[in-house]
C-alpha cells in the first residue's frame, strides 16, 4: 500500500501479530474454531505482506494476481462454508476485499502501490468501506461485555482475544481501502 512509511509498518505488524495469534487459535478444541482460525490466519498474512510500504519494498508485477488467485480460492471456500453458517460470509467479503485490492494493484502503474488519480472513490471501495466500517463499530461494540474465560480456558479458546482479532484485523482492512 502506498502512504507513510511509520503507519504502513505498524500495520504490517497489526497484521503479522494477528495472523501469528490465529494460527495458535488453530490449536483450540473446538473444530468450527479452527477452521475459522485458519482463515483469519491467511487473511492476516496476507494483509501484512500487502501492507508492506512501497518504499521498502515494491513487489514484482507477477505478485499481485498471485494474490488475486490465493484469495479468490479462500473467496470460494468461504463461499462454499457459508452454507454452515453466516460467519463465513464475513471471510468471503474479505477475501474477496483481498482479490480487488490485489487486482487494483496489478493495474497501477508501475506494477503497484498506485491510487485511483483524480476519478474519485470507486463504487466497490465506498461499498467496502461501508461494509467495514459497520463491521468494526459493531465488533467493538460486541467486544465490551465480554467477560474473559476462566483459567483454564487456553488462549486459542478466549472469546475476547478471538474478537479483538477480528476487529483489529477489520480496522487493518479500512487503513488498507483508505490508502488504495
Amino acid at each position: 500500500m502506498h502512504g507513510p512509511a511509520s503507519p504502513g509498518w505498524l500495520l504490517v505488524a497489526l497484521c503479522a501479530i494477528t495472523g501469528a495469534y490465529c494460527l495458535l487459535r488453530m490449536r483450540s478444541t473446538v473444530e468450527e474454531q479452527r477452521r475459522a482460525a485458519g482463515g483469519e490466519a491467511l487473511m492476516g498474512f496476507g494483509m501484512a505482506a500487502m501492507a508492506v510500504p512501497a518504499a521498502v519494498f515494491t513487489p514484482p508485477t507477477w505478485t499481485w494476481p498471485v494474490y488475486a488467485a490465493v484469495f479468490g480460492a479462500a473467496a470460494l471456500h468461504a463461499l462454499w462454508s457459508a452454507r454452515a453458517g453466516g460467519h463465513h460470509l464475513h471471510h468471503l467479503v474479505g477475501a474477496v476485499a483481498m482479490v480487488y485490492m490485489s487486482l487494483v494493484m496489478a493495474a497501477a502503474p508501475g506494477g503497484g502501490h498506485g491510487g485511483h488519480g483524480d476519478a474519485g472513490v470507486p463504487l466497490l471501495t465506498g461499498v467496502l468501506l461501508a461494509y467495514f466500517t459497520g463491521y468494526v463499530l459493531l465488533s467493538g461494540v460486541r467486544l465490551v461485555p465480554v467477560t474473559a474465560g476462566g483459567p483454564g480456558v487456553g488462549w486459542g479458546d478466549r472469546p475476547e482475544l478471538a474478537r479483538a482479532c477480528r476487529l483489529s484485523m477489520g480496522i487493518a482492512m479500512l487503513a488498507m481501502l483508505l490508502t488504495l
